[in-house]
């Protein structure tokens, strides 16, 4: 063989490796069991902000079932008990849990309780009554269903648990597609958004996303000035106030 011969045969080689490598890239990407995207990873919330829909779409390499969760930042919480005393209503008792998601939805093709066993839903911590909150409180056997269940009544009531999962559509045997719903009291953070892809009862695959929830434009300036200068923001508050009911009494004023 030449030294042209040669010289040929390495640029021909050269010139094939890209396409090879892009072929096995698309190989790579089409064995993919469960792929998972956002229609928006921010939530931005601005003055007047009143909620919004997140879409999330994916595909799935076979048939199977698709398990979403949405969680929050994780944050600490207190829940009190109230007894009437003297026909007064008081706070009695308390507990206070930690690792409590400041926000939690979920969304499944089917009841979840047909898709997978209750140990799998267990392990992967899927559903509400799977959730796990860490009790900094002593409390009695008898207390802890109580006040757990008072936990996630209060969640419910303001809109940051869901009472039950949100319904995903196959547009075909492998296109999903579900809306997200984040309230207008939706708090700020980082937000971990799961997906399971469910086969037999078991996980098959799992992606994971995440979504930040923002305030921005003028309410993000007052928040950050608010937590920053806390005592300045309060004299100014006080300020405000004062000035607007000054004003107030001199417009309605009886003449």
């Amino acid at each position: 063989m030449t030294v042209s011969s040669r010289m040929l045969i390495s640029i021909m080689l050269i010139g094939l490796l890209p396409i090879l490598s892009l072929g096995t890239a698309v190989k790579k990407a089409s064995a993919d069991p469960l792929v998972v995207d956002l229609s928006n990873h921010l939530v931005a919330i601005t003055t007047g902000f009143t909620g919004t829909n997140v879409l999330l779409f994916g595909a799935v390499e076979d048939e199977g079932d698709v398990i979403v969760t949405v969680r929050g930042p994780d944050q600490d919480m207190v829940v009190r008990k109230k007894e009437r005393k003297v026909g007064i209503w008081i706070n009695s008792k308390s507990a206070r849990y930690k690792n409590v998601p400041a926000y939690y939805a979920s969304a499944s093709n089917r009841p979840m309780d047909i898709i997978a066993p209750p140990e799998v839903l267990l392990d992967y911590r899927i559903g509400l009554q799977n959730l796990r909150f860490v009790a900094e409180s002593d409390m009695t056997d008898e207390d802890k269903p109580i006040y757990r269940e008072a936990l996630v009544r209060n969640m419910q009531d303001s809109g940051l648990f869901g009472e039950r999962p949100a319904k995903i559509s196959f547009l075909s045997n492998q296109l999903f597609r579900t809306d997200i719903h984040f309230p207008a009291n939706t708090p700020t953070g980082t937000y971990t958004i799961n997906v399971y892809l469910m086969r037999d009862g078991g996980v098959a695959s799992v992606k994971t996303t995440p979504l930040v929830v923002s305030k921005t434009g003028v309410s993000a300036e007052v928040y950050e000035f608010a937590h920053r200068y806390s005592a300045l923001y309060g004299i100014i508050a006080v300020i405000i106030a004062v000035v607007a009911g000054w004003i107030a009494s001199v417009a309605f004023r009886k003449r």
